[in-house]
């Protein structure tokens, strides 16, 4: 009964730790950054890890230069890996009072606080008055008219209707030399035109250039059906047909500057890199001992396929070690927003100064035409001996012969929910492995080893059970559960291997780690884990011969098989 509660309470932990961890974050958004006057806007609040039975924030704060036209809310659940995570969207749709500048001001929301937001609202153009003698007309634009190869422009097509339309298709633009997407979803708001109110869908498309020359969008058409609301037919199904056509744009792209050279091609209109995780002034980090370091690379205006591959510069007395790389885009308006994001375990392999240098990156600034420099400046990092390393030096071994480098079994992993998914397998697998061992005891003789190694003798058992079961992270846990009961000051297996004084040994827990942290396949298997260590620990000693721990040997002994 014992064991099957704490495997349920684990169980739940896992459950429950990513939702307890993740704290609510709060963002304002508006589907577009310019309008003309006269017509909506919507102001999206996005509240992630909301709460059920949230109410509508206080929206007094926006009356002085919005009319509030009605609102909206939205909520979903996704489930990514194992973990789930929730967002609730309050939807304001808003009609601006004036032109100019308009400030959208920080909102209090869910105990957190939005950043304010910027609305360019301009006179309505004279120029489309001429259409508004029709029920239904077309507009297009696209930002900036003249670009760069891998640049985006962003391609607006708005359809006006100032009738019921029953069915309706609306053309894509086809481009040759040109990769074409769709923005978002299609945006719905009212207009007006020359003092006549107008229904309006919008559609946005991302164009990315892939040859310099002068490009041709062709006219992008509307073919539907309009209902006349005052003809008696009409509710019969008596309808009819309407076109429009949006008027073909011409745009000049540049190739790349011939001075640019080898490095990545970036075009954007913002781009950000940063590196978290340095450890605090409390901190301490130790040879042996991961410091785990997060880069992320984040463009305005690029997909995260054109971003480059993230990695550190060469490391002096340190190996870095890349977890699976974070990418996606996000639409910001109607840009594409691309990142990249990358986690480094970085090994310490001696005391002393680490200096983790400079990362650089250059990109295009289409937004001022030239070229800037993101940059993560070097920072150093004092490290100290591992635990217990005053009789024997601490160090990372080399790479094995098959090239597989060795990291710490007791690195606090970069991606914290999946470890903890496997960490809580392993303890599931101890848990099983000790209902076991009681119900064998139960059936054996109630022997004691001459030797009173009985606590040093559990420990192999386990260790062996847990070798054949071919999971890295019981392995890892097991061997050094066993490796204490003769050496407890021992912390983890970088410890451990320095203590050993076995080639063989050594290997093997080279291997065992990067198995168990860097998830890298290798040949060896839970028997040749085991076969490395059936004799025992082979201890290191020092000069005289004298075992250098506290407490004396209790093995080796024969491993039964």
């Amino acid at each position: 009964m014992t064991v099957r509660r704490l495997i349920i309470g684990w169980w739940m932990l896992l459950l429950l730790a990513p939702a307890l961890a993740r704290a609510t974050d709060v963002q304002a958004t508006l589907d577009r950054s310019s309008v003309q006057l006269g017509e909506t806007v919507t102001l999206n609040l996005r509240v992630e890890n909301a709460s059920g039975g949230m109410a509508m924030p206080d929206l007094s704060a926006l009356d002085q230069d919005f009319s509030i036209l009605g609102t909206s809310q939205n909520s979903s659940l996704s489930v990514v890996n194992g973990a789930a995570t929730s967002s609730l969207t309050f939807g304001v749709a808003l009609r601006p009072k004036h032109v100019g500048a308009l400030q959208i001001p920080s909102l209090h929301i869910a105990g957190g606080q939005t950043q304010p937001l910027q609305l360019q609202v301009i006179a309505p153009d004279p120029n489309a008055a001429t259409a508004t003698n029709r029920d239904v007309f077309m507009e297009a634009q696209v930002e900036p008219q003249r670009g760069y190869v891998g640049q985006q422009l962003s391609y607006v097509t708005r359809l006006y209707y100032a009738t019921s339309i029953s069915n309706g298709a609306l053309s894509a633009p086809q481009l040759d030399g040109v990769e074409v997407s769709q923005v978002g979803n299609d945006l719905n708001y009212d207009a007006e035109r020359g003092g006549r109110t107008y229904h309006v869908l919008e559609r946005r498309y991302a164009l990315i250039p892939q040859h310099a020359g002068r490009v041709e969008i062709p006219a992008v058409d509307f073919q539907g059906e309009a209902i006349d609301p005052n003809d008696p037919n009409s509710f019969f199904g008596s309808s009819t047909p309407v076109s429009a056509s949006a008027p073909a744009i011409s745009i000049d792209v540049r190739a790349t500057p011939a001075d640019w050279g080898k490095s990545a091609w970036l075009p954007a209109r913002q781009l950000s890199l940063t590196m978290d995780g340095w450890p605090g002034a409390q901190d301490q980090v130790r040879v042996g001992q991961p410091l785990n370091l997060t880069m992320t690379l984040q463009a305005t205006g690029l997909a995260y396929e054109s971003l480059p591959a993230l990695s550190l510069p060469p490391l002096d007395g340190a190996k870095a070690y890349p977890d699976k790389p974070v990418v996606g885009t996000r639409q910001d308006g109607p840009w594409l927003a691309g990142r990249r994001q990358q986690t480094f375990a970085v090994v310490p392999e001696r005391a002393g100064t680490l200096t983790i240098p400079a990362t650089t990156l250059k990109w295009w600034n289409v937004l001022t035409d030239r070229m800037d420099v993101a940059q993560i400046p070097a920072h150093q990092v004092t490290v100290l001996p591992a635990v217990g390393s005053a009789a024997v030096q601490t160090s990372v071994p080399a790479p094995t012969s098959s090239g597989a480098a060795i990291v710490p079994a007791a690195a606090a992993p970069s991606t914290p929910w999946r470890w903890i998914a496997l960490g809580s397998i392993g303890l599931w697998l101890c848990s099983m492995l000790a209902w076991w061992w009681r119900r064998r005891r139960r059936a054996l003789p109630r022997t004691v080893p001459k030797d009173g190694s009985t606590t040093s003798r559990q420990g192999q058992l386990a260790f062996v059970a847990a070798a054949r079961s071919g999971n890295a992270a019981a392995q890892a846990h097991s061997l050094l559960n066993w490796a204490r009961t003769e050496r407890p000051a021992i912390q983890h297996l970088g410890e451990l291997a320095a203590a050993l004084d076995d080639a063989e040994q050594r290997a093997a827990i080279a291997r065992l780690q990067q198995r168990h942290y860097a998830a890298a396949p290798t040949a060896d298997d839970g028997a040749k884990l085991a076969d490395a260590f059936k004799r025992g620990f082979v201890w290191r000693t020092v000069d005289g011969g004298h075992d250098p721990s506290a407490l004396p040997p209790l093995y080796p002994f024969k491993l039964h098989e």
